[in-house]
């Protein structure tokens, strides 16, 4: 943190690093009394990202759109914000099938910061710039960038080097007002209040941020086709329980039994919206990949059904 007076002060004023005099004795409590006390202050982070809905909308519509298109979506963060970014891109390859390269995070200090803190990463704006241009951002692409106090240097760099480069951008903070919500396109300011223990904002705003990342992978997903109903459709079969899964999923789409299931999975390599096309249309797995193909994806369009 800077030793300037005026920026000290300017920090202190941000919620997220206010004193809540409720848990200015939590030291004292006993271990079932401060489960309670963070299970009730954990109750509160709902209700600020409902109050945040319309701008997570908007924020999701038009970046849903230029993935349609082709775009990316990147998370950049410093310490736990750039950590559950990177957490948060990790699940779609294989919940959605996506490629890496489709969705991922930048975390300040790079690979090693995820598992090792490298705090003063943070300031580091050059570095931001040159992730940014290392990612090759462009008018596709939706850069999110998230931040508890709405300031992070690294954050607000990255930013706005992805704004000039055309791409969409949008910031996640715990602030109203903050410099991170002016360099964005799309604010997302999600006021969680004070935390339990003062200025650790892994805790409330660190849930509510991956509460909101949940929101932004999940809803562009859908919107891209990569779920049938709430189905994991385009899930990757890379291990026993997630064949099992494929398995059941084929099954309740179809309605085959087990052996019917499995046999057509195999001949498609279990790819799942593939082998219900095949089962479901009478086709061979290159006829029915070409019907996907036809149908930019989207199982009920292959189907025949209605969108």
């Amino acid at each position: 943190m800077s030793g300037n007076p005026s920026e000290s002060a300017r920090l202190g004023d941000l919620v997220t690093e206010a004193t809540d005099p409720r848990y200015a004795e939590i030291d004292k409590m006993t271990v079932g009394e401060l489960a309670a006390a963070m299970n009730e202050a954990d109750t509160t982070v709902p209700g600020a990202i409902a109050r945040a809905l319309p701008q997570i909308t908007s924020a999701i519509e038009t970046a849903a759109e230029r993935m349609k298109a082709g775009g990316r979506l990147i998370y950049v963060g410093a310490g736990t914000p750039g950590r559950l970014g990177v957490l948060d891109a990790s699940e779609c390859p294989p919940t959605y099938g996506t490629p890496p390269e489709q969705v991922f995070g930048i975390i300040a200090g790079g690979q090693s910061a995820i598992v090792s803190p490298s705090e003063g990463a943070e300031d580091d704006t050059d570095a931001a710039v040159a992730a940014i241009e290392a990612a090759a951002v462009g008018s596709l692409d939706t850069v999110v960038g998230v931040t508890s106090s709405g300031r992070t240097p690294y954050v607000l760099s990255a930013i706005r080097r992805a704004r000039e480069r055309g791409a969409l951008t949008v910031g996640l903070s715990c602030n109203a007002g903050s410099p991170l919500s002016e360099a964005a396109e799309h604010a997302i300011e999600v006021i969680v209040g004070p935390e339990v223990v003062s200025g650790s904002t892994r805790l409330k705003a660190g849930t509510a941020q991956k509460l909101v990342l949940n929101m932004f992978s999940t809803i562009v997903m859908v919107q891209l086709g990569k779920t049938y109903g709430n189905l994991m459709v385009d899930v990757r079969a890379t291990n026993g329980k997630l064949r099992e899964r494929a398995i059941r999923i084929m099954r309740t789409v179809t309605g085959a039994r087990r052996d019917e299931a499995i046999s057509t999975l195999d001949r498609n390599d279990y790819n799942v919206k593939q082998a219900i096309v095949a089962f479901r249309l009478g086709l061979t797995p290159q006829e029915a990949m070409a019907r996907l193909v036809e149908s930019s994806g989207r199982l009920r369009v292959a189907l025949g059904e209605r969108s």
